[in-house]
């Protein structure tokens, strides 16, 4: 099958190539030797804002790079297929044939038909990110790692990061989600029946039931950073005892590509389905 690709794809594809060119060019010409498996493993870069000495005030500025360079590249993305026409090209019909699934899956779980279009776009935006972002965890790249007491950027060291295996991105999701479902709730039931549901089918049950509600960002969330998160430690642990060999790539490749795509499609499916089971 011939692969066509637009002016735009080919300039996108010779910056991407001539990229990863430069960085084995440096490679080989410093000599660069890639460190031991040390304690930096699993650590990430941390910075403390100037103000406050809690959680709130502390960042991780990779997750903030890398979720505006993958929104940034999906905005490009959807601005290169332009007008969607009759008889679409392999862009369009990608597109087409992922939005086309989400939707069936949004009107299955969605029975009230003026919520079906906004649990849609809220579903598609979520899956594309988290596709993305768990896709570029199986692909080498550029890390930025704590290290002697500063941060260093590694090279082919491991993938790119994903702001999916920081916590605090998949919780932020799953609290948008748990936020929408309940506003949905509010607007299709009113308030008064949509708090009524907190003591059914008895009153006693009102805290099982609110505990039952908070519990589900709470394991939206960590499955998806379990996974990530956890995949991203066992490659690099395979990878020093198989000297980078043959498996890393594998391995990098599965649980990047596969097991990320699958994580994208669960979390998705699990928006989906707590916002439908609110409404209804």
């Amino acid at each position: 099958m011939k692969i066509q690709l637009t002016k735009f794809d080919k300039i996108l594809l010779g910056f991407i190539i001539a990229g990863y060119l430069a960085i084995l060019v440096y490679i080989f010409a410093t000599g660069y030797h890639f460190p031991k498996l040390g304690d930096d493993v699993g650590q990430r870069w941390i910075y403390q804002l100037p103000f406050g000495n809690s959680l709130l005030s502390r960042v991780n500025p990779m997750t903030i790079f890398m979720s505006w360079a993958i929104m940034i590249g999906l905005i490009t993305f959807a601005a290169s297929i332009k007008v969607f026409t009759v008889i679409p090209g392999k862009k369009q019909s990608l597109i087409e044939m992922l939005l086309d699934y989400l939707l069936g899956l949004t009107k299955d779980a969605v029975q009230k038909e003026e919520f079906v279009r906004p649990t849609f776009n809220i579903a598609a935006t979520l899956f594309l990110f988290i596709f993305i972002a768990n896709v570029i965890s199986g692909i080498p790249g550029i890390q930025a790692v704590p290290r002697n007491g500063g941060v260093v950027f590694t090279i082919f060291e491991d993938t790119w990061y994903t702001p999916t295996s920081d916590l605090n991105t998949n919780a932020t999701f799953a609290v948008m989600v748990l936020i929408i479902s309940h506003a949905f709730a509010i607007k299709a039931k009113g308030f008064g029946k949509w708090l009524k549901g907190f003591f059914e089918p008895f009153p006693i049950m009102f805290p099982m039931n609110l505990i039952g509600e908070l519990a589900k960002p709470v394991s939206h969330s960590l499955r998806l950073f379990g996974n990530i998160m956890g995949g991203g430690l066992l490659v690099l642990i395979i990878s020093y005892l198989t000297k980078y060999f043959l498996m890393p790539t594998f391995l990098w490749g599965f649980f990047g590509i596969f097991v990320g795509s699958i994580q994208a499609l669960v979390f998705t499916i699990l928006a989906i389905a707590y916002i439908g089971s609110v409404i209804e």
